[in-house]
Protein backbone atom coordinates (compact mmCIF):
# COMPACT_ATOMS: atom_id res chain seq x y z
CA UNK A 1 0.00 0.00 0.00
CA UNK A 2 3.02 2.32 -0.35
CA UNK A 3 2.68 5.41 -2.46
CA UNK A 4 3.51 3.96 -5.84
CA UNK A 5 6.19 5.42 -8.07
CA UNK A 6 3.66 6.15 -10.80
CA UNK A 7 1.58 8.20 -8.40
CA UNK A 8 4.66 10.18 -7.38
CA UNK A 9 5.56 10.89 -11.01
CA UNK A 10 2.00 11.87 -11.93
CA UNK A 11 0.65 14.01 -9.06
CA UNK A 12 -2.95 14.04 -10.35
CA UNK A 13 -3.15 10.42 -9.27
CA UNK A 14 -2.80 11.55 -5.64
CA UNK A 15 -6.07 13.50 -5.79
CA UNK A 16 -9.12 11.78 -4.32
CA UNK A 17 -12.39 13.29 -5.53
CA UNK A 18 -15.42 12.73 -3.27
CA UNK A 19 -18.62 11.85 -5.08
CA UNK A 20 -20.86 13.64 -2.60
CA UNK A 21 -23.95 13.44 -4.79
CA UNK A 22 -27.35 11.76 -4.31
CA UNK A 23 -27.71 9.93 -7.63
CA UNK A 24 -25.76 7.52 -9.81
CA UNK A 25 -26.21 9.77 -12.83
CA UNK A 26 -24.47 12.65 -11.05
CA UNK A 27 -21.66 10.40 -9.87
CA UNK A 28 -21.17 9.06 -13.37
CA UNK A 29 -21.05 12.61 -14.72
CA UNK A 30 -18.21 13.54 -12.39
CA UNK A 31 -16.27 10.35 -13.05
CA UNK A 32 -16.46 10.96 -16.79
CA UNK A 33 -15.71 14.68 -16.37
CA UNK A 34 -12.64 14.19 -14.19
CA UNK A 35 -11.16 10.97 -15.56
CA UNK A 36 -7.48 11.60 -16.17
CA UNK A 37 -7.47 14.64 -13.86
CA UNK A 38 -7.94 12.88 -10.52
CA UNK A 39 -6.77 9.44 -9.54
CA UNK A 40 -9.24 8.05 -7.01
CA UNK A 41 -12.97 8.54 -6.57
CA UNK A 42 -14.49 8.41 -3.09
CA UNK A 43 -17.93 6.93 -2.46
CA UNK A 44 -19.49 8.03 0.81
CA UNK A 45 -22.55 7.13 2.81
CA UNK A 46 -25.19 8.99 0.79
CA UNK A 47 -24.21 7.63 -2.62
CA UNK A 48 -23.61 4.10 -1.33
CA UNK A 49 -26.95 3.97 0.49
CA UNK A 50 -28.80 5.19 -2.58
CA UNK A 51 -26.95 3.14 -5.20
CA UNK A 52 -25.38 0.17 -3.41
CA UNK A 53 -22.32 -1.87 -4.43
CA UNK A 54 -23.11 -1.50 -8.12
CA UNK A 55 -21.81 2.06 -8.19
CA UNK A 56 -18.47 0.89 -6.79
CA UNK A 57 -18.12 -1.65 -9.60
CA UNK A 58 -19.04 0.94 -12.24
CA UNK A 59 -16.50 3.46 -10.97
CA UNK A 60 -13.76 0.87 -10.48
CA UNK A 61 -13.75 0.10 -14.21
CA UNK A 62 -13.14 3.78 -15.03
CA UNK A 63 -10.98 5.14 -12.20
CA UNK A 64 -7.22 5.11 -12.67
CA UNK A 65 -6.59 4.72 -8.95
CA UNK A 66 -9.64 2.75 -7.89
CA UNK A 67 -12.43 3.45 -5.43
CA UNK A 68 -12.20 4.72 -1.88
CA UNK A 69 -15.28 3.44 -0.02
CA UNK A 70 -15.73 5.85 2.87
CA UNK A 71 -18.38 4.28 5.12
CA UNK A 72 -16.57 4.92 8.43
CA UNK A 73 -17.58 1.65 10.05
CA UNK A 74 -18.04 1.83 13.82
CA UNK A 75 -19.67 -1.08 15.64
CA UNK A 76 -18.81 -4.14 17.68
CA UNK A 77 -15.74 -5.99 16.32
CA UNK A 78 -17.70 -8.96 14.99
CA UNK A 79 -20.04 -6.75 12.96
CA UNK A 80 -17.22 -4.60 11.61
CA UNK A 81 -15.23 -7.66 10.57
CA UNK A 82 -18.16 -9.12 8.66
CA UNK A 83 -18.92 -5.78 7.02
CA UNK A 84 -15.32 -5.42 5.90
CA UNK A 85 -15.39 -8.89 4.36
CA UNK A 86 -18.38 -7.80 2.30
CA UNK A 87 -16.59 -4.61 1.28
CA UNK A 88 -13.48 -6.54 0.27
CA UNK A 89 -15.56 -8.67 -2.06
CA UNK A 90 -16.74 -5.51 -3.85
CA UNK A 91 -13.35 -4.48 -5.15
CA UNK A 92 -12.74 -1.16 -3.38
CA UNK A 93 -9.12 -0.07 -3.01
CA UNK A 94 -9.59 1.41 0.47
CA UNK A 95 -12.34 1.44 3.07
CA UNK A 96 -12.65 3.39 6.30
CA UNK A 97 -13.35 2.45 9.90
CA UNK A 98 -13.43 4.81 12.87
CA UNK A 99 -10.62 4.33 15.37
CA UNK A 100 -13.23 4.22 18.13
CA UNK A 101 -12.56 3.08 21.66
CA UNK A 102 -11.78 -0.60 21.16
CA UNK A 103 -8.62 -1.67 19.28
CA UNK A 104 -10.30 -5.03 18.69
CA UNK A 105 -12.62 -3.29 16.21
CA UNK A 106 -9.65 -2.18 14.12
CA UNK A 107 -8.14 -5.65 14.24
CA UNK A 108 -11.44 -7.17 13.16
CA UNK A 109 -11.61 -4.76 10.21
CA UNK A 110 -8.11 -5.76 9.10
CA UNK A 111 -8.91 -9.45 9.47
CA UNK A 112 -12.12 -9.02 7.49
CA UNK A 113 -10.26 -7.16 4.74
CA UNK A 114 -7.89 -10.13 4.37
CA UNK A 115 -5.46 -8.05 2.33
CA UNK A 116 -8.01 -7.40 -0.41
CA UNK A 117 -8.85 -3.84 0.62
CA UNK A 118 -6.71 -1.33 2.49
CA UNK A 119 -8.22 -0.37 5.84
CA UNK A 120 -7.91 3.32 6.65
CA UNK A 121 -8.62 4.37 10.22
CA UNK A 122 -10.40 7.68 10.69
CA UNK A 123 -8.65 9.49 13.55
CA UNK A 124 -10.49 12.78 14.26
CA UNK A 125 -12.90 14.19 11.69
CA UNK A 126 -11.77 17.47 10.12
CA UNK A 127 -15.10 19.00 11.17
CA UNK A 128 -14.15 18.55 14.84
CA UNK A 129 -12.55 21.42 16.75
CA UNK A 130 -10.86 21.57 20.14
CA UNK A 131 -14.08 22.98 21.55
CA UNK A 132 -16.02 20.00 20.23
CA UNK A 133 -13.56 17.65 21.94
CA UNK A 134 -13.94 19.48 25.24
CA UNK A 135 -17.73 19.30 24.96
CA UNK A 136 -17.44 15.56 24.31
CA UNK A 137 -15.67 15.11 27.63
CA UNK A 138 -12.03 14.83 26.57
CA UNK A 139 -9.49 16.00 29.11
CA UNK A 140 -7.74 19.28 28.34
CA UNK A 141 -4.49 17.52 27.45
CA UNK A 142 -6.27 15.85 24.53
CA UNK A 143 -8.91 18.44 23.65
CA UNK A 144 -6.46 21.33 23.39
CA UNK A 145 -3.99 19.31 21.34
CA UNK A 146 -5.87 17.36 18.65
CA UNK A 147 -2.47 16.39 17.25
CA UNK A 148 -1.82 14.21 20.30
CA UNK A 149 -5.16 12.47 19.96
CA UNK A 150 -4.66 11.88 16.22
CA UNK A 151 -1.16 10.52 16.79
CA UNK A 152 -2.30 8.16 19.55
CA UNK A 153 -5.06 6.83 17.33
CA UNK A 154 -2.69 6.50 14.37
CA UNK A 155 -0.34 4.39 16.48
CA UNK A 156 -3.25 2.15 17.47
CA UNK A 157 -4.23 1.82 13.82
CA UNK A 158 -0.73 0.76 12.82
CA UNK A 159 -0.56 -1.77 15.64
CA UNK A 160 -3.86 -3.24 14.43
CA UNK A 161 -2.46 -3.65 10.92
CA UNK A 162 -4.32 -0.84 9.15
CA UNK A 163 -2.92 0.40 5.84
CA UNK A 164 -3.06 3.99 7.05
CA UNK A 165 -5.13 6.76 8.56
CA UNK A 166 -7.31 9.66 7.59
CA UNK A 167 -6.25 12.87 9.31
CA UNK A 168 -6.11 16.58 8.60
CA UNK A 169 -3.07 18.27 7.11
CA UNK A 170 -2.44 19.89 10.47
CA UNK A 171 -1.61 16.53 12.04
CA UNK A 172 0.03 14.84 9.06
CA UNK A 173 3.55 15.86 10.07
CA UNK A 174 3.07 14.45 13.59
CA UNK A 175 1.92 11.14 12.17
CA UNK A 176 4.60 10.93 9.50
CA UNK A 177 7.44 11.66 11.91
CA UNK A 178 6.23 8.85 14.16
CA UNK A 179 5.17 6.36 11.50
CA UNK A 180 7.13 6.07 8.24
CA UNK A 181 5.82 4.92 4.90
CA UNK A 182 4.40 2.62 3.63
CA UNK A 183 1.81 3.59 6.27
CA UNK A 184 -0.56 5.88 4.38
CA UNK A 185 -1.84 9.31 5.31
CA UNK A 186 -4.99 10.39 3.48
CA UNK A 187 -5.91 14.01 4.12
CA UNK A 188 -9.30 15.70 3.62
CA UNK A 189 -10.10 19.34 4.38
CA UNK A 190 -7.91 20.71 1.59
CA UNK A 191 -8.55 24.36 0.81
CA UNK A 192 -6.66 26.90 -1.35
CA UNK A 193 -4.10 28.58 0.85
CA UNK A 194 -5.43 26.65 3.85
CA UNK A 195 -7.98 29.43 4.41
CA UNK A 196 -10.83 28.70 6.80
CA UNK A 197 -13.83 27.76 4.62
CA UNK A 198 -17.44 28.76 5.01
CA UNK A 199 -18.59 25.17 5.47
CA UNK A 200 -18.36 22.34 8.01
CA UNK A 201 -14.61 21.83 7.75
CA UNK A 202 -12.56 23.23 10.65
CA UNK A 203 -9.03 21.82 10.56
CA UNK A 204 -7.94 22.60 7.00
CA UNK A 205 -4.67 22.93 5.08
CA UNK A 206 -3.53 23.76 1.58
CA UNK A 207 -2.55 20.97 -0.81
CA UNK A 208 1.10 22.04 -0.69
CA UNK A 209 1.18 22.14 3.10
CA UNK A 210 -0.43 18.71 3.43
CA UNK A 211 1.99 17.10 0.98
CA UNK A 212 5.00 18.78 2.59
CA UNK A 213 3.80 17.44 5.95
CA UNK A 214 3.80 13.89 4.64
CA UNK A 215 0.29 13.26 3.28
CA UNK A 216 0.13 10.69 0.50
CA UNK A 217 -3.32 11.34 -0.92
CA UNK A 218 -5.54 14.42 -0.70
CA UNK A 219 -9.34 14.36 -0.65
CA UNK A 220 -10.41 17.45 -2.60
CA UNK A 221 -14.04 18.15 -3.40
CA UNK A 222 -15.37 21.71 -3.30
CA UNK A 223 -12.29 23.46 -4.76
CA UNK A 224 -12.69 21.29 -7.87
CA UNK A 225 -16.45 20.77 -8.02
CA UNK A 226 -17.31 24.45 -7.53
CA UNK A 227 -14.68 25.81 -9.90
CA UNK A 228 -15.79 27.36 -13.23
CA UNK A 229 -13.62 24.75 -14.97
CA UNK A 230 -13.30 21.66 -12.74
CA UNK A 231 -10.74 19.93 -14.95
CA UNK A 232 -8.53 23.02 -14.98
CA UNK A 233 -8.88 23.32 -11.20
CA UNK A 234 -7.82 19.69 -10.76
CA UNK A 235 -4.82 20.20 -13.03
CA UNK A 236 -3.78 23.30 -11.08
CA UNK A 237 -3.97 21.39 -7.80
CA UNK A 238 -1.97 18.53 -9.30
CA UNK A 239 0.72 21.02 -10.30
CA UNK A 240 0.76 22.34 -6.72
CA UNK A 241 1.13 18.78 -5.42
CA UNK A 242 3.96 18.17 -7.87
CA UNK A 243 5.88 21.25 -6.73
CA UNK A 244 5.37 20.35 -3.07
CA UNK A 245 6.48 16.76 -3.70
CA UNK A 246 9.84 18.02 -4.86
CA UNK A 247 10.25 19.75 -1.51
CA UNK A 248 8.83 16.99 0.71
CA UNK A 249 10.76 16.98 3.96
CA UNK A 250 9.75 13.43 4.86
Amino acid sequence: MALEDLERREPWRRIVFPLDVPAASEAQHWVEELAGCVGVFKVGLELFIRCGPGIVAWIRERAAGGVFLDLKLHDIPHTVGRAMRAIAAGGARWATVHCGENPAMLRAAVEGAAGRVGVLAVTVLTSVSAEHLREAGFEAAWAENPERLVLERARRAREAGCAGVVCSGREAAWVRRAIPRPFLIVTPGIRPGGAAPADDQVRVASAAAAVAAGADYLVIGRPIREAPDPRAAARAIAAEIGRASCRERV
